[in-house]
């Protein structure tokens, strides 16, 4: 009787649960059947979702519903807080599966060529995000001492970030934020935000709905320059062409035009500024300078020679993520991904057998959570056709019990899916006393105990 497709997934994120969900909706999950084991060195899973979405958006947090959905279903095991390749490497996943889905996404800043970004008051928004998201990795505290501070980018995670700082904590207790990310915002002194972005309104990366969001709370009033308000033909066809792009026009003009209200912290929406330095006295930030630049016909911008240094004490770049390099695999360094042909990794010209990726560590962190979900399904799609073709490997050891001794002899504390009810609970009952829906736990060892590792 031939044995289910043993499949092993190394991430436990929307990509990789996206590829459980899209194995289990194939031809091959009814014969012979699939067993799969996901990875993820996080004692919890969700990834991003948990660690890279502001507490203030339970919105998005509630596709969280959809992928229990997937690891409810009993050809699905998580373990978590696996490392990989510290606790499990490729030839040991290889020995005991078919085929390896790495799915492990993006968690570091990418880097700004600029002068003074060593300076203290430099920060990346990566980690910034996971202070306030409860990361176990990070530290506890957030040196929240700047009264005006700069944000580099204009994309959702710079609104993330720009939206925090501006905040109050007693807006965002009700969330899930820990006492420790309490207690560092009710420190905060900013009252002044600057975002910048280097070219025009008809480019920012802003989600209309995120963009609109700032707008809500009593306590941020949103400013945009009139000025900044400037298209060119290229500025034009991308309106024409991109719905979404059109409304955050909008929503940028409407603001423009509006007279600034009595709201006590300020953010400021900048276009037309590129950061060229950040500036510093005694290892210190005291100040960003930039140039202002202007369309060039295409809708992209070139400098204009015309340069302003801003008084802020704290600068946040904002400007993309970066993965992790895996060890074993092949690696572009220019864009931070496995390299690929439809999810199988490629390396010297061909597939590297019975390897696959899919998400961010395979098209870079760019896209919604939804274009994962794409993604997911080709490199599913070629997995079982090279199943079907004869072209995977064969696993010395493919009973499921072999993988569980293994975690046992090397002594890896391991949390399961059963683990996550418990520490979902677990934050609940934090949250009950508060009237709040949950308090995360931060520490890793607490998260272990509370799941029961």
């Amino acid at each position: 009787m031939p044995r289910p497709l043993r499949v092993a997934i190394v991430g436990a994120g929307p990509a990789g649960i996206y590829a459980a969900d899209a194995l289990l909706k194939s031809e091959a999950a009814a014969e012979p059947g699939v067993s799969i084991d996901i990875f993820e060195r996080m004692p919890a899973p969700f990834g991003l979702i948990r660690y890279g979405v502001a507490p203030d958006h339970p919105r998005i947090k509630g596709i969280i519903t959809a992928l229990h959905q997937v690891l409810d279903k009993p050809q699905v095991r998580l373990f978590g807080n696996v490392d990989y390749p510290g606790d499990i490497t490729l030839d040991e996943l290889r020995s005991f599966y078919d085929a390896v889905v790495f799915s492990t996404g993006a968690t570091a800043d990418r880097a700004l060529p600029i002068p003074g970004v060593d300076l203290d008051g430099s920060y990346g928004a990566a980690d910034f995000v996971s202070w306030y998201d409860g990361h176990p990795d990070v530290p506890r505290t957030w040196p929240l001492h700047a009264e005006k501070v700069a944000v580099l980018g204009v994309g959702n995670v710079a609104l993330d970030v720009a939206r925090i700082l501006a905040k109050t904590a007693d807006e965002l207790l009700p969330t899930e934020i820990p006492a420790n990310v309490y207690d560092g915002l009710k420190a905060n002194k900013a009252v002044e935000i600057h975002v910048f972005g280097r070219r025009g309104p008809a480019q920012a990366k802003f989600s209309p709905m995120e963009l609109r969001e700032l707008d809500h709370s009593p306590n941020i009033e949103v400013i945009v320059n009139p000025e900044d308000i400037d298209y060119d033909e290229g500025s034009i066809a991308t309106r024409r062409a991109n719905k979404q792009a059109d409304m955050v026009a909008k929503t940028l003009e409407n603001w423009a035009i509006r007279d600034t209200g009595e709201r006590p912290h300020k953010l400021f929406l900048h276009f037309f500024e590129s950061p060229v330095e950040i500036l510093g006295e005694d290892g210190k930030v005291v100040g960003l300078r930039t140039e202002r630049t202007e369309l060039d016909g295409t809708g992209n911008v070139k400098g204009t020679g015309q340069f302003t240094d801003w008084d802020v004490q704290g600068v946040y770049r904002a400007v993309g993520y970066l993965s992790d390099e895996l060890p074993k695999l092949p690696w572009d360094v220019e864009s931070g991904t496995v390299p690929d042909k439809g999810g199988r990794v490629i390396e010297n010209g061909a597939h590297l057998q019975s390897t696959y990726v899919t998400g961010w560590i395979r098209r870079g962190p760019i896209g919604l959570i939804g274009h994962t979900k794409g993604d997911a399904n080709e490199t599913v799609a070629n997995l079982l056709e090279d199943h079907a073709a004869g072209r995977l490997h064969a696993p010395a050891e493919p009973a499921p019990e072999a993988v569980e001794a293994f975690l046992a002899e090397r002594e890896v504390r391991y949390t399961t899916w059963e683990g996550w009810y418990r520490l979902d609970a677990a934050e609940k009952a934090l949250g009950e006393p508060e009237g709040r829906e949950r308090i995360k736990i931060v520490e890793r060892e607490d998260m272990l105990r509370a799941s029961g590792a």
